[in-house]
């Protein structure tokens, strides 16, 4: 009888390491969508700015209005390129009206929902360190340097972009342009 106790107690513990196995696999299985969810979850912050980035490049163009400090204002055409990979994003903007030229550069990064980077102006000579912030569909940027200070805003929505741009120092009060992907 003891050698049948034996046998039961060694089937038995077979038994549990063979549960054991099949729970752990399970549970593997169970938990990878959690685990596939999370990882997903602690990339949101850079998720806005991928998805913008990813919206953006390529070519724009468009219309708008360019305001100068003296009150004045004009129509512009414009075109827009935006380049780059991942988090980072190389911009150009070109308008031109019947007067006067815009050419606004930019290389920005994005960590998070924060943006760094740096902004020119060519035709009125102003450029700066660029620093802000990106959120869904949207990005703000501060520009500041060499006695002058700056803005931008863009925002994207159903295949149109605006671009909003403020400026002081400089001739150019802002520009205000929507643009389509060309």
């Amino acid at each position: 009888m003891p050698r049948i106790v034996t046998q039961r107690a060694a089937t038995g513990a077979q038994g549990v390491v063979a549960a054991r196995r099949r729970l752990t696999r399970g549970l593997r299985w169970a938990l990878l969508p959690c685990a596939l969810a999370g990882g997903m979850l602690g990339q949101t912050g850079t998720g806005f700015a991928d998805t913008l980035f990813d919206t953006l490049r390529g070519s724009w163009s468009g219309s708008g209005q360019i305001r100068y400090d003296d009150g004045t204002a004009e129509g512009i055409r414009c075109n827009a390129y935006y380049t780059g990979q991942g988090a980072e994003l190389r911009l150009a903007i070109r308008c031109e009206s019947g007067n006067s030229k815009v050419e606004i550069r930019g290389q920005l990064k994005a960590q998070g929902e924060k943006l760094s980077g740096t902004w020119e102006e060519r035709t009125f000579n102003a450029s700066g360190e660029a620093n802000g912030r990106v959120s869904d569909g949207k990005m703000s940027i501060a520009v500041i340097g060499g006695g002058f200070k700056g803005a931008m805003n863009v925002s994207t929505a159903g295949g149109k972009q605006s671009v909003n741009i403020y400026a002081e120092g400089i001739k150019m009060k802002s520009v205000s342009i929507t643009l389509g992907k060309s």
